[in-house]
C-alpha cells in the first residue's frame, strides 16, 4: 500500500513552521544583540527572552489561525447536514453531478451516489461536495502545541552556540549552528512533504542567512549611534 503525505500536512507544517522560525528568529536576534558590542549576558538574556516569546507567540497564532479554519469548517458541515435533511434528493442528484463532471456515465454516477450516501451520506458530501476530509478536520490545539514545543527545542540551537562559543566567535558560531541546522530542517522538511530535498534546504538557508545579516548589520549601525 502507498504512503502518502496529506496526512501529515496539519501537524508537519505546525512542526516545520515553528523550528524553521525559531532558530532564523532567536538567531537573528542574538547577533543583533550581538553585533551592537553588548555583553554575552545580555545576549543570552535577549535568546532567552526570544524562546518564551516565540513559543508562545507561535502558539497563539496558530490556535487562532487553526480555530478560525475549524470555524469555516464547521459551518460548512453544518449547512451540509441541514440541507441533507431539507432536501435529501436534491443532494443526492448534487453528488451524482460531481461524479459526472469527473468522467463517470450519467447511469453509474447515480449509482454511485446511491451507495455511498446508504454508506456515509455525509461523509460522502464532506469529501466529495466540500473537500473536506474527516481525518483531516483542523486541530488547533495540536497546532498550537506542536509550534510552541518545536519553537522553544529549536530556539535553543542558537544559545546553546553562544554558551560554548569564545567571546570573539559569537557571532560566527550562532550564524553557522544556526545555517546548519536549519539547511538540516529543510532537507527533512523537503523529505517528509516530498519536494526536492535541495531546494528546500537551500530557500530556507538563504532567508535564514538574509534575516541574519540584516540584523547584524541594523544592530552594528545601533551599537555605534549609542556608544
Amino acid at each position: 500500500m502507498e504512503t502518502h503525505r496529506s496526512g501529515r500536512v496539519g501537524w508537519l507544517r505546525a512542526a516545520v513552521l515553528g523550528s524553521d522560525d525559531a532558530i532564523v528568529s532567536t538567531a537573528s536576534l542574538m547577533i543583533g544583540v550581538a553585533a551592537s558590542a553588548a555583553p554575552k549576558e545580555a545576549i543570552l538574556v535577549a535568546g532567552v527572552a526570544g524562546l518564551v516569546a516565540g513559543a508562545m507567540s507561535m502558539a497563539v497564532g496558530e490556535y487562532v489561525s487553526v480555530s478560525s479554519q475549524r470555524d469555516a469548517e464547521r459551518a460548512d458541515i453544518q449547512l451540509e447536514k441541514k440541507e441533507l435533511r431539507s432536501q435529501p434528493e436534491s443532494e443526492l442528484r448534487e453528488l451524482a453531478m460531481i461524479y459526472i463532471k469527473r468522467g463517470i456515465q450519467k447511469d453509474l454516477a447515480m449509482k454511485v451516489a446511491k451507495q455511498l450516501s446508504a454508506h456515509d451520506r455525509l461523509g460522502a458530501h464532506m469529501l466529495d461536495e466540500l473537500g473536506i476530509k474527516k481525518t483531516s478536520i483542523a486541530r488547533p490545539i495540536q497546532a498550537a502545541w506542536v509550534s510552541a514545543v518545536s519553537f522553544a527545542t529549536f530556539a535553543m540551537i542558537p544559545i546553546l552556540a553562544l554558551l560554548v562559543s569564545p567571546a570573539v566567535l559569537e557571532i560566527p558560531m550562532i550564524a553557522a549552528l544556526s545555517l546548519a541546522s536549519l539547511a538540516a530542517l529543510g532537507a527533512l522538511g523537503g523529505r517528509l512533504g516530498g519536494a526536492a530535498i535541495g531546494r528546500a534546504s537551500l530557500r530556507v538557508t538563504l532567508g535564514g542567512a538574509l534575516a541574519m545579516t540584516v540584523t547584524a548589520v541594523i544592530g552594528r549601525i545601533v551599537g555605534v549611534s549609542l556608544g
